[in-house]
């Protein structure tokens, strides 16, 4: 984001739209002349004729272009359209379902009397059991017909000769082939319809979703009958007011209105909302940074800057420059300027070392007093390459991981802090506070790694640190610089004055503001007229004031008790980092010892075959695993430093988003 977008840019108005137009810009605006109380079109029909469409196994055509607001003539004529389109697929339905049922009712006589011809054909003598019924009267003749109608028979009079069979099966077949044409004809003219219907049931259905966004913003507007205006309070940023008004006299012209809009500006007390533009790119942040609280009104907004044009740029940058401090790549370090170190001269004549104290011992120790063994200097940028191969490399990087994940915590910490808005009263106790502490602590480790020339002998900045706030200076505790004990029993009570200070301060600074405003306010209204009614509520609102007053005060001891134990738990949370790095790291050393170190180690004709296969499961395995998984797990991790550790320094995060009246988000949403 920009330097003025990342502040909110609603103004702290609101606007007056008198006129024949309500607020549905920048589209095309409906006229109050027209009513507001109009049922807008539902969207059923539109419902009704996709699935129609489904079922026929029809293509909707999409939208090419975008279609503009529709005006409130349209409605009447898209309501027209609707229920003829309706009337008419309801009317070819019920026609075909009539005749698919005929048809199906003369396909059952048609197999009923091919079956019966069975039954009347001659074939001899054929031996039975004779037994006869006798059925007197039509009652037994109705429980017969009711019982084959419980048992779901269909019944059918069957003629008696065998010519009137013949004749009934010829006409039932005709009538079956008409019915057949009937219904194929059906069938093609309702697809007709529904393939018409199709080309423009998309923007007939973004018609319906927009007038009904319309008429509901409509409803949230003042409606002045006796004028016929419609007057609406609205929240607009202040770089688009030309465009509202543009908006509003576009409107006003294709209405046909005859009364000029006009627009406004009022003072309230409301809170405005809160609008951060994004593009493509910045909108996916700006998600996440929403996700965790919308930002205060003028709040500054945590997202990336310059509009996210460097974001890509500077997060490789940061990657390679980590890389480079700690050098590492897929476990194995880089000479890029020469170790400072040399195996070479710890060999005779210049060393003690032969050839056989190669295999006698596992683990040799490079002596620094040897001529040539050690340059004198350090290297130049990042972890010499020498720790690649040395035994106590994970306890070294360890230590000087830890350590500079706390450097960077640190210092994203206090950048934090400086994007504070209550300098004074806030941003200045915090900063003291913490640099008092946690300040001096990254001062101890750089000062450690400047002076100290043994590690066995340099005192434990962790036992400083602790020494430090339990006042503890015994005479077995070695420090690091002479007066230390002086400036940490200073720096300590410093940032010990500054908790009074966040706690008290503000709040009293509030309460006196408030005290003035008031005895200011009754003072006027005293040669009121009204004197009587005014110290009355006077007295009312003193009340609702005094427990305000108190709400303030929990909530900065609240605040104030947060920051002071964050401090330390948010510090301690950065060792995240460290854990990550070590993890990654010990991945990277697996992989490579385990997989692509095998097929290094082969001498033999398949090595090099063996070896592009190893190389191929090293590769998928480093994307599987260091990419994807690592970089999955990072990324959480960075994101709730970002969220927490970071932005609880300096962004509350209780405003609420500017959403207008947007028919693109409108369709995307409802798609």
């Amino acid at each position: 984001m920009s330097g003025q977008n990342s502040i909110s840019s609603i103004p702290e108005y609101m606007y007056t739209l008198p006129g024949e137009v309500p607020v549905s810009v920048p589209s095309v605006i409906l006229s109050a002349e027209n009513g507001t109380n109009a049922s807008p079109v539902e969207n059923s029909t539109t419902g009704y004729l996709e699935k129609e469409m489904v079922k026929s196994n029809i293509v909707i055509a999409a939208t090419k272009e975008k279609e503009m607001a529709p005006c409130p003539r349209d409605v009447l004529e898209l309501e027209s359209t609707f229920e003829k389109l309706e009337q008419e697929l309801r009317e070819i339905n019920c026609n075909h379902a009539a005749l698919r049922q005929n048809l199906i009712e003369l396909m059952d006589i048609d197999s009923l009397l091919r079956m019966t011809e069975d039954f009347f054909e001659e074939r001899g003598v054929v031996k039975k059991d004779v037994f006869i019924i006798f059925v007197q009267g039509d009652h037994v003749r109705e429980k017969i017909r009711k019982v084959c109608e419980g048992f779901r028979a269909s019944l059918y009079s069957c003629p008696k000769t065998l010519y009137e069979r013949k004749q009934m099966s010829n006409r039932i077949m005709t009538q079956m082939e008409d019915l057949r044409m009937i219904l194929r004809r059906t069938e093609e003219y309702r697809a007709g319809v529904l393939t018409r219907a199709a080309e423009h049931v998309q923007e007939w259905g973004s018609k319906v979703k927009k007038m009904k966004a319309i008429y509901y913003t409509l409803n949230l507007c003042n409606i002045d009958i006796t004028q016929k205006l419609i007057v609406a309070e609205i929240w607009c940023p202040v770089s688009d007011l030309n465009l509202v008004q543009n908006a509003l006299i576009k409107g006003s012209e294709q209405s046909g209105s005859t009364v000029t809009p006009v627009l406004n500006r009022i003072q309230t007390q409301q809170t405005p909302p809160t609008f951060n533009r994004t593009n493509t790119f910045t909108e996916g942040f700006q998600t996440i940074i929403d996700a965790y609280g919308v930002g205060t009104y003028q709040e500054i907004n945590p997202d990336v800057v310059v509009g996210g044009r460097y974001i890509i740029l500077l997060m490789g940058m940061f990657s390679i420059y980590t890389g480079l401090i700690y050098n590492d790549c897929f476990s194995k370090s880089f000479n890029i300027f020469g170790s400072s170190w040399c195996v070479r001269p710890m060999f005779y004549p210049h060393g003690p070392w032969q050839n056989e104290t190669l295999h006698e011992h596992h683990h040799l120790q490079l002596n620094p007093f040897v001529p040539g063994v050690y340059s004198g200097h350090p290297y130049v940028f990042g972890i010499d390459p020498v720790w690649n191969i040395a035994s106590n490399k994970l306890s070294f990087l360890n230590s000087f991981k830890m350590k500079m994940s706390v450097i960077l915590g640190v210092n994203h910490m206090l950048f934090g802090l400086t994007l504070s808005l209550d300098i004074f009263l806030q941003f200045v106790p915090q900063l003291i506070f913490m640099l008092s502490l946690f300040g001096y602590l990254i001062f101890l480790i750089l000062y450690k790694w400047c002076i100290t020339l043994q590690s066995e002998t340099a005192p434990s900045i962790l036992l400083l640190f602790i020494n430090m706030m339990l006042f503890d200076y015994q005479s077995g505790h070695k420090l690091l610089y002479g007066g230390q004990k002086a400036v940490q029993i200073f720096l300590v009570v410093t940032a010990v004055l500054m908790v009074p200070v966040l706690l008290l301060v503000k709040p009293f600074l509030i309460y006196r503001t408030r005290m003035k405003t008031r005895h200011q306010v009754f003072g006027n209204n005293l040669n009121d007229q009204h004197g009587t009614d005014t110290r009355a509520s006077f007295s009312h609102h003193q009340k609702d004031e005094m427990v305000s007053m108190g709400d303030i005060f929990v909530y900065q001891a609240i605040h104030t008790i947060e920051y002071c134990l964050g401090c330390i738990s948010n510090t301690a949370s950065y060792l995240r980092l460290w854990a990550l790095s070590l993890a990654h790291a010990e991945l990277s050393e697996v992989l490579w010892r385990m997989v692509l170190q095998v097929g290094l180690k082969i001498s033999s004709g398949m090595g090099s075959f063996l070896l592009v296969l190893l190389f191929a499961a090293f590769a998928v395995l480093t994307v599987t695993i260091l990419l994807v998984m690592e970089g999955l797990s990072a990324f959480l991790h960075a994101l709730r430093l970002h969220w927490v550790e970071f932005q609880n320094k300096f962004y509350e995060g209780s405003g609420y988003k500017f959403t207008p009246l947007s028919f693109d988000s409108l369709l995307k949403t409802q798609q």
